[in-house]
């Protein structure tokens, strides 16, 4: 871990008729490889074209086309298993995994089980409240997703888009180390953040290029640390899969409702079956989709049209030594050199674009300040009006020179807010629009002291009480910015009215 401070985090306990019980979940996250043609064909993977549009030969399964595969997709797998500081496997092959389904054409995946590209890896995930969970990764596989069904265009008809098909994913397989709803969102949102920094995936759930499928089983207390020092899966419950979930709330809410549904089964005397289950969002429910299979219910062998797959060490080393810097060492560093808090930091780098954008701003400048201008200032604004970073009006430039002006004490932190929202609706150079719009502040303490001058001569009742009672010397402050159009500097004239009346 980054910061030896972090505890573990507890794992969820549901209270049962009978007992108390904890969680155990495991995930496989399929998440599509960012990349412009399919695994075996040239065809593109443009999302929302046409319906059948992006579909080769070989996708579609015509006789005597065979699979040629795509070296860049090989190489994101790679890149995504460095990032999770996983083994790279120089030799793996492919199997075809059989089933029938209308939108796969050949009657059967190609995937990889027994011999895998990457290893075993790790991801950290933190709970923010200074707990974090490692979670081992068991194995990432290459794999063909399938095409798409449709039955709401024709009540008699279903119809079948094979643009999807042949597209590449990575299954990234986890140990059944997280013991928590919380736990199994921060994991994914983690995942995701950090394809998003190696761009081997852009992490959209909407589109389905992230979709998870969660195993979930219950045990006792103490049954899963029995498990730890036996890796003997007997100390756990059975698990259930809940499949295609792409979405962090509905991952939770299901991870929930499926655990109360097994203390249920196992309180009254009864058997959890190992199934493959579906989450239906409107009823609350999780419902039994089919028994789980085995892997020899899925006939896999080594796919005849593929040799093995070997990469050299060295192509391997040159696709380290070009990583770009991953979320946690970004947020040490921001840490470490900015001066911000363990929140800020997060926040900053949950995105790559947010972190980019942040640094460019802070270059040069007080990191604190500009930490404080983006997170509270720009990502609210933006946050309000449902805009990311990459729509912000407002440039890294653009806010850099509000913050070097408030630096210099040509604005105060008041005028400062009215010029981000002048910038932000409008465009311009914030210098220029200081200078023509007459907002800088007054530093002339001589004409500050005249204001607050003739504010003491106008209220000598008012000089009166602030000399017994201090505090009421803020209302002095106030009319001299009132007079100034708050454009006096709130030092000097804390500093003058101090002198004046002696507080």
């Amino acid at each position: 871990m980054l910061d030896l401070t972090y505890e573990m985090p507890k794992p969820k306990t549901i209270a049962g008729a009978k007992h108390d019980w904890e969680l155990v979940i495991g995930m496989e996250v399929h998440a599509q490889v960012s990349s412009n043609a399919k695994l075996f064909s040239g065809a593109s993977t443009q999302f929302g074209a046409e319906p059948n549009s992006n579909v080769a030969f070989v996708d579609a399964a015509m006789p005597g086309m065979l699979p040629v595969i795509n070296e860049y997709c090989v190489e994101q797998a790679v890149r995504t298993g460095l990032g999770l500081k996983a083994d790279i496997n120089l030799k793996s092959a492919f199997d075809r995994k059989n089933y029938f389904y209308p939108d796969l054409p050949q009657g059967y995946q190609i995937s990889q089980l027994y011999h895998p590209i990457v290893g075993e890896g790790e991801v950290l995930v933190e709970m923010g409240d200074g707990t974090a969970r490692m979670v081992r990764i068991e194995r990432i596989h290459m794999e063909q997703d399938a095409g798409k069904s449709i039955h709401d265009m024709d009540p008699h008809m279903s119809f079948v888009d094979l643009n999807r098909t042949g597209v590449c994913l990575m299954e990234i397989v986890s140990r059944p180390d997280i013991r928590g709803p919380e736990e199994a969102a921060a994991y994914i949102a983690k995942l995701r953040q950090i394809m998003r920094y190696l761009g081997t995936c852009d992490g959209n759930m909407q589109n389905g290029n992230l979709r998870a499928d969660v195993n979930v089983s219950i045990c006792l207390p103490g049954a899963y640390e029995k498990y730890q020092e036996t890796q003997d899966f007997s100390h756990l419950g059975t698990r259930c899969e809940i499949k295609n979930m792409n979405s962090m709330r509905f991952i939770q809410q299901a991870i929930e409702v499926e655990a109360r549904r097994q203390i249920a089964i196992v309180e009254a005397g009864g058997k959890v079956d190992q199934e493959t289950r579906l989450y239906d969002p409107d009823k609350g429910e999780t419902r039994s989709m089919r028994s789980k299979e085995e892997a020899h219910d899925y006939r896999y062998f080594p796919d005849p049209d593929l040799l093995p797959l070997e990469i050299e060490q060295a192509w391997v080393d040159d696709i380290a030594a070009k990583l770009p810097e991953l979320p946690d060492g970004k947020k040490a560093r921001f840490i470490r050199e900015f001066g911000l808090t363990d929140y800020d930091a997060s926040v900053l780098t949950a995105e790559v674009e947010s972190a980019a954008y942040f640094e460019e701003v802070a270059k040069g400048r007080n990191g604190k300040l500009a930490a404080n201008w983006v997170i509270n200032e720009l990502f609210g604004r933006l946050k309000k009006e449902d805009h990311d970073i990459t729509e912000s009006p407002v440039s890294p430039a653009q806010l850099g020179a509000i913050i070097d002006l408030i630096s210099s004490d040509a604005i105060s932190g008041k005028i400062a807010k009215d010029l981000f929202e002048i910038v932000y609706t409008e465009g311009g150079d914030p210098a220029q629009i200081v200078e023509e719009r007459g907002m800088k502040q007054v530093t002339d303490t001589g004409a500050i002291e005249a204001a607050l001058d003739e504010i003491i001569a106008a209220n000598p009742a008012q000089v009166e009480k602030a000399k017994v009672n201090p505090k009421l010397a803020g209302w002095f402050v106030g009319q001299v910015m009132k007079a100034t159009g708050g454009k006096a500097n709130p030092k000097a004239v804390n500093e003058l009215v101090s002198q004046k009346l002696g507080s």
